[in-house]
C-alpha cells in the first residue's frame, strides 16, 4: 500500500513528444502516475563528533564548554545500537556470538561479546523501577495467572516463574520451584484476587487468594484418560466432562458476543451445569472409587488421581462459569513462560544466574510493553538515553 508522504520523490518527465518530437521541457503536466519502492536505506554506523572547545580569556583563564550530550570517552557506542543489540538478545533470543556477527555484517560494528554483556547488564539495572511497579500492580489486580517451568542455569536445574495478566508480565528466576520462589517474587503472598494456575499444590498455600484451575490442562488430561482406556472398559465420564467444560465456555463466549453487557449465567443455568458435573463425577467414581479411610496407600491410576482432583476442587474447576472475569485457561501465563523454553532451545541454558536474571528482567519489560502496543526498540532506547524505563499506567 502506498504512503501519502514518501521519504524521497524522484520526478521523471518526458523529454520530447512521441508525436511531433517537440520539446516538452515547459509543457503542461496533465497527470502524474505514482509508483513507490519500499526498501531500507543504507545501514551503517552514524558517527557524531562532539568538539568541546577550550577558550582562553583575556585574563589567561582557559574554560571548557559544558557538554551534557557529549560522551565521556573519546569513542563509544550510542543508545540506538545498544537498544538493537538488547532487543536481538532478549526479544529475538539471539545467542551472543550470533548477535556480534549480525552487528558486524549488517551495520559494520565490531562489538565484542563482553560489551554485549555489559549492555545487557545496563538494561537490566535500568528496568528495575518498571519491574517493581509491575509487581505492585499485579498485587492489586483482580485476576492474575501464575506458571513456572524448569530450565538449566549454571549447569543445574532452576525455575523460571511468571505472574501475568493481559497487560502485565513479571518473571522470577529461582533455584526452587515452590513457596520460596513465590515469596521471592512477592506477588502471591500479598495477592487477594483470583489466582489462575495448574493443579500444583504449593499454589494453594496462599489462602487469602481465591484459586481457579486451568481447564486447558484438564482437557489434555481427560483426553489422555479417554485415549488410554483399557479395551472393553471405556472411560466415558472423561469425554463427557471434557464436553461439558468446552460447551460451557463456548456458551459464555456466545452470550458475550450477543450481549456484551452480560456478566454471568442465570441461577438455573448454573444449577444445570453443576448438576451435570456431579453426575459425570459420580459416573467416574463408579469406575474409580475414592480411597476408603484407613485403606493403605498404594499407587493409583492417573485417571483416579485426576478424578480426585476434579471432585474435591470442583469449585476451582468451574470458577470460570461462576465468575466471568476468570478465564477458562491459563494460556496468558503459559505463553509467557514458553519463552524460557524457546530461549533454551535456541541459545542453550544460561551460564550464570546473573545472566538469567538480567535476561528475564528485560524480557518482562518488553513483554509488558508489547501488550500495550508500544514500540519496543524505543522503549529499550529509553534505558540508555537518559529517559529511564517506561512505567505502565495502573489499570
Amino acid at each position: 500500500m502506498q504512503v501519502v508522504e514518501p521519504d524521497v520523490v524522484e520526478v521523471h518527465g518526458p523529454d520530447a513528444c512521441r508525436g511531433c518530437a517537440g520539446d516538452l521541457a515547459e509543457a503542461e503536466v496533465v497527470s502524474i502516475e505514482r509508483r513507490q519502492v519500499f526498501d531500507l536505506p543504507e545501514i551503517r554506523l552514524w558517527v557524531t563528533e562532539h568538539r568541546i572547545e577550550h577558550r582562553r580569556c583575556a585574563c589567561g583563564q582557559v574554560t571548557a564548554a559544558t557538554s551534557p550530550g557529549a560522551p565521556a570517552a573519546p569513542a563509544q557506542y550510542g543508545p540506538q545500537i545498544k537498544s538493537l543489540a538488547v532487543y536481538l538478545l532478549t526479544r529475538q533470543h539471539l545467542p551472543y556470538e550470533r548477535c556480534t556477527e549480525l552487528l558486524a555484517d549488517v551495520v559494520g560494528a565490531d562489538v565484542a561479546t563482553a560489551t554485549l554483556l555489559g549492555w545487557a547488564g545496563q538494561a537490566a539495572n535500568a528496568v528495575a523501577p518498571h519491574t517493581e511497579a509491575v509487581r505492585r500492580q499485579l498485587i492489586d489486580c483482580e485476576i492474575v495467572g501464575f506458571d513456572e517451568t524448569g530450565t538449566r542455569i549454571a549447569g543445574r536445574t532452576c525455575w523460571v516463574h511468571t505472574a501475568c495478566t493481559r497487560s502485565l508480565t513479571l518473571y522470577q528466576v529461582h533455584t526452587k520451584r515452590g513457596v520460596h520462589a513465590f515469596e521471592a517474587m512477592g506477588v502471591l503472598p500479598h495477592f487477594t484476587g483470583v489466582a489462575v494456575h495448574d493443579g500444583w499444590k504449593p499454589y494453594k498455600t496462599y489462602t487469602d487468594a481465591a484459586h481457579a484451575l486451568c481447564n486447558a490442562h484438564h482437557l489434555r488430561e481427560l483426553t489422555a484418560v479417554t485415549d488410554n482406556a483399557p479395551a472393553g472398559r471405556p472411560e466415558a465420564w472423561a469425554e463427557a466432562l471434557a464436553t461439558l467444560l468446552v460447551e460451557t465456555w463456548d456458551e459464555i463466549k456466545t452470550i458475550r458476543t450477543a450481549h456484551p453487557e452480560a456478566t454471568g449465567f442465570t441461577v438455573d443455568a448454573l444449577e444445570h451445569i453443576t448438576a451435570r458435573y456431579d453426575e459425570i463425577i459420580t459416573a467416574g467414581r463408579a469406575l474409580h472409587p475414592p480411597r476408603a479411610p484407613g485403606q493403605p496407600r498404594r499407587k493409583r491410576a492417573k485417571a483416579s488421581n485426576l478424578l480426585d482432583r476434579l471432585d474435591t476442587e470442583r469449585d476451582q474447576v468451574l470458577r470460570f462459569a461462576f465468575d466471568w472475569r476468570v478465564p477458562f485457561d491459563n494460556n496468558t501465563s503459559e505463553q509467557a513462560i514458553r519463552m524460557a523454553k524457546i530461549q533454551q532451545k535456541i541459545s542453550g541454558g544460561w551460564r550464570t544466574t546473573q545472566g538469567a536474571e538480567r535476561f528475564f528482567a528485560v524480557r518482562g519489560y518488553l513483554s509488558t510493553a508489547a501488550k500495550h502496543g508500544r514500540n519496543l526498540l524505543d522503549d529499550i532506547t529509553r534505558l540508555f538515553d537518559g529517559r529511564g524505563a517506561w512505567i505502565p499506567t495502573p489499570t
